[in-house]
């Protein structure tokens, strides 16, 4: 019987090396590989907390909003762009459906009343810590209850985008999107269908010959 994570793991030491905006930690363990040897490895852990990201999207007009906002990071490593990305944020103290409503109308001015929650993900585990927990919810023009942009204290500069599922989907084929969480839930809404306008009860579906 394999023996559990937990009694392969044995910590030694735990380091921060910094505790601004988020916290970075470096681990000193032994890790007993599946040959039954020890190993010492040592790890650095970013920990921002977890986090929430959501797709809107319409089913009759076919579209979805996104955001464009400046990234360092990705500046940093050769994208002079700014990314195109779903609305997201950090749960900070709430729980996910209560974050991703507030960032998804103070990013885009949307609000939004039942959100779908479809999956979680760790979207860079090999350093990263959080957790993001995805979300798809319907809108219409009359959600719009202000203009979004973020928030100007925290450095946010946002611009609302409205592309159709298609035209985005499009973008992620051209490199002009290439946000992870985005292209995984634009992905998600093609396979799922959830900007197809429902079938005319009147109507039969095509079938080939």
């Amino acid at each position: 019987m394999s023996r559990s994570i937990h009694d392969r793991v044995r910590i030694r030491q735990v380091q921060v090396l910094s505790d601004d905006w988020s916290v970075l930690k470096k681990t000193t363990l032994d890790y007993q590989r599946k040959d039954g040897t020890w190993q010492t490895l040592a790890r650095e852990t970013y920990d921002r907390g977890n986090g929430a990201v959501m797709l809107l999207y319409n089913r009759q007009a076919g579209t979805v909003v996104l955001t464009r906002q400046f990234r360092l990071p990705a500046y940093v490593n050769g994208h002079p762009e700014p990314l195109i990305e779903a609305p997201a944020g950090r749960l900070d103290s709430h729980d996910p459906e209560t974050c991703i409503r507030k960032e998804t109308e103070e990013e885009t001015g949307y609000r939004v009343g039942r959100p779908r929650r479809i999956l979680d993900a760790f979207m860079s585990p090999g350093s990263v810590t959080e957790r993001l927990a995805f979300f798809v919810a319907e809108y219409e023009p009359s959600d719009r209850v202000a203009a979004g942009g973020g928030d100007a204290s925290e450095g946010e500069d946002i611009e609302v985008l409205e592309p159709t599922l298609d035209e985005a989907l499009a973008m992620v084929d051209r490199g002009e999107i290439i946000d992870a969480k985005t292209i995984l839930l634009l992905q998600y809404a093609k396979l799922r269908g959830l900007v197809e306008p429902p079938l005319d009860p009147g109507r039969q579906p095509d079938r080939q010959a």
